[in-house]
């Protein structure tokens, strides 16, 4: 088929399953004009190379197609900008988040995140068939953020249903309402942002151990988000700080049920699932693609010039699967010692929270391996969820005993 059908094909939901041999087919094109004048790039060392050029903008205000929806939600969090505007948001949200003013943020929940992992398990107990992904991969790492931002858990299901929507705007698939859904996503967005605002208001007064608390008070000499910021920032950790670890933890147990000698192997050696972690990343990337950069400039890949505010697509998990980078690149492999993966990124906008997101998927995948008793899948492919660039099973029915 035609090369300037590729996204057609890629986010037709028919291919989600598996759309590896189109990522194949578009590597070997090289860079690939779309019939409606976007480009894609899926190999390896371009996507690297145009993830830290200054002249490729992520800045939703900088691209040639009007965002009709912009004036009906939040303004844009730090990962939908530039520097230096990005440079300060980020580095204000991490100041409360990791190195060098919180550093043992992160590592000091290891422990809360094995009882709640361990809490989830004994929920299912006795149970012979469980949903990996509605039993354990969702309430997860939403109940980690949750406790890192300081929301009630039982506001949780609010947050299901605002999220949904926010992912859903993202998915760039043609030809479907391509202006309700970002209308809707933009309502869910503000509908978060203004209760986590409040939440971050009663904070003022009534501190706690957690990020709110840190975005209102503590020391202002290096500046402090404003209400607004604050607004987006908290958004935006708490879709990131749950959405992609969903499909870290399902694609992690459906790759290991599907190879099930690698799966003996880390039961029998957990200090492995570090490695097993960092392959997953690269062989079953939770976020697919990045729709959303525009060149500042025009810009030459792979001999062909991409003319400047040409929307411009990089193909993550096409470039983890890249042979010129990867050897043998089809095959997971637990022990793989190249973690220079595209999982989280790469450049100034690589995951803010990829420190978190590790270590839930560790301890999680770790746990439930060891729980699960001569685990089968019920259906292979499992059904997927909707979104192409936040790709993951939407259930995962595993039997065991």
């Amino acid at each position: 088929m035609a090369a300037d059908t590729l996204f057609h094909r890629i986010t037709d939901y028919a291919n989600r399953a598996d759309p590896y041999p189109l990522y194949a087919e578009l590597r070997e094109a090289g860079v690939a004009r779309q019939e409606d004048g976007s480009y894609l790039v899926g190999t390896y060392h371009a996507i690297e190379a145009l993830l830290h050029d200054p002249r490729i903008s992520s800045d939703r205000r900088k691209r040639t197609v009007p965002d009709e929806t912009a004036e009906e939600g939040l303004p844009p969090a730090f990962i939908g900008l530039d520097d230096p505007e990005h440079h300060r948001l980020r580095a204000l949200a991490m100041r409360s988040f990791g190195p060098p003013h919180t550093p043992d943020r992160i590592d000091g929940m290891h422990d809360e995140i094995t009882r709640i992992v361990k809490d989830l398990i004994g929920s299912f107990r006795g149970e012979e068939r469980i949903d990996v992904v509605d039993d354990f991969a969702y309430p997860l790492p939403v109940t980690v953020i949750c406790r890192l931002l300081g929301v009630p858990i039982e506001d949780e299901p609010r947050f299901r249903e605002w999220s949904d929507a926010i992912v859903a705007g993202i998915d760039p698939t043609p030809g479907e309402d391509p202006t309700e859904r970002p209308r809707a996503a933009a309502e869910a967005r503000k509908a978060m942002g203004l209760y986590l605002g409040e939440l971050a208001e009663k904070r003022r007064t009534h501190p706690s151990d957690d990020m709110l608390s840190a975005f209102v008070g503590g020391d202002s000499s290096e500046g402090q988000l404003t209400p607004l910021e604050i607004m987006t920032t908290s958004v935006l950790l708490l879709i990131a700080g749950h959405e992609t670890t969903v499909n870290l933890i399902s694609n992690g147990i459906l790759t290991l049920l599907r190879h099930p000698d690698e799966l003996a192997r880390l039961r029998a050696e957990p200090a492995l699932m570090p490695h097993a972690v960092e392959e997953l990343l690269r062989y079953e990337p939770p976020v697919q693609m990045l729709p959303q950069r525009t060149p500042l400039a025009d810009i030459e890949v792979a001999g062909v010039t991409i003319p400047q505010g040409a929307p411009l697509i990089l193909l993550l998990a096409s470039g983890n699967r890249d042979p010129l980078r990867f050897p043998d690149p089809d095959r997971f492999d637990p022990t793989r010692d190249d973690h220079q993966h595209l999982g989280f990124g790469s450049g100034i906008h690589s995951c803010f929270g990829a420190p978190l997101a590790r270590l839930e998927a560790q301890i999680a995948l770790n746990e439930l391996i060891q729980y699960l008793d001569h685990p089968r899948l019920v259906e292979d492919p499992p059904p997927y969820r909707r979104s192409p660039v936040l790709r993951g099973p939407r259930h995962l029915l595993v039997e065991s005993g």
